[in-house]
């Protein structure tokens, strides 16, 4: 499995750096990995911020860059491995569906170069804001990757289940550390006493069984991908009008493709010596956009 650096690993477990804020680390973990089939694919990080304003060393949002970019990117280098029936798992939220009511700031799209640099969209929120619907938008996108996916040649012709996992609100996980220390230390702690109450809210233990049910088990009812935890029980509920649109889960499968090998361009061209000017996205295009995009253009079910 793959660790941040100092990140405690599950007795039994071996692990391998992996930071999911930097793509040049996803990268190295995947060439670091066994040149073995890879039978079951678990995305399940996730960070949440107050605000929209934090920016990995690649430039982008890092809410955006966790939590979608680098899963896709993950989940694309790995995709020549997956065997035959594998198993795949997204974890999502219900925040990307406003009918959900959680709270959190439903997304406005899932266009992803305005997510990545939102100070271009113009429906950028104020910083109180921007933040949690970074986290919703970005949850969106984990659901729309895996019905894009699921729905593709390569899914159906090697059998692969694909989910996107909702475990609902999870108190005890490490999602708020990067929130401020009153949720930290107060709300989050103080959750779980709610938990009894409200369906969409799980601890732990429940949220992980959930997961590993997927990751091993389940069977979702036909044309099904999103499943939702509710009071400990999988269910599988028709996901956001927004989630639905498969026109623009293609753009982000493709616009996701683009963001990852440009900025990766830019680490190599940074480690080649080369000056800013060259670092253009013509530039980038040129040199790393080749391995990712025109894999794609040369499959069919992914084009």
């Amino acid at each position: 499995m793959g660790a941040r650096d100092g990140a405690e690993v599950p007795v039994g477990w071996s692990s391998r750096p992996l930071d999911l804020a930097s793509l040049e680390s996803v990268r190295r973990f995947v060439e670091s990995l066994p040149d073995e089939p890879v039978t079951h694919l678990i995305l399940n990080a996730g960070v949440q911020f107050p605000t929209a304003d934090k920016r990995t060393a690649e430039g982008i949002e890092t809410t955006f860059a966790t939590n979608h970019l680098a899963h896709h990117l993950l989940l694309r280098l790995l995709m020549p491995r997956l065997s035959p029936g594998a198993r795949v798992v997204i974890t999502s939220s219900g925040t990307h569906d406003p009918r959900e009511r959680t709270g959190v700031p439903a997304p406005r799209h899932a266009i992803a170069e305005l997510l990545a640099h939102p100070e271009c969209d113009p429906t950028r929120d104020p910083p109180r804001v921007g933040g949690m619907r970074a986290y919703s938008s970005s949850k969106l996108c984990n659901l729309m990757t895996a019905r894009y996916l699921a729905a593709s040649e390569a899914a159906c012709a090697g059998g692969w289940s694909v989910f996107a996992y909702d475990p609902g609100l999870t108190p005890g996980t490490g999602l708020v550390r990067g929130q401020p220390w009153l949720v930290r230390n107060l709300v989050w702690p103080l959750l779980p006493i709610l938990a009894p109450f409200f369906a969409g809210m799980n601890d732990v233990k429940a949220a992980g069984r959930g997961l590993a049910e997927l990751a091993t088990s389940a069977r979702a009812p036909a044309g099904q991908v999103y499943a939702a935890l509710r009071r400990g029980r999988l269910t599988w509920p028709t996901p956001s009008e927004m989630a639905m649109d498969d026109a623009a889960a293609a753009a982000l499968w493709r616009d996701s493709a683009v963001l990852t090998c440009r900025s990766l361009a830019a680490v190599t061209l940074k480690a080649m010596g080369h000056s800013a000017p060259e670092t253009t996205p013509a530039a980038q295009d040129e040199l790393a956009c080749r391995e990712l995009v025109a894999e794609d253009q040369a499959r069919p079910e992914l084009a």
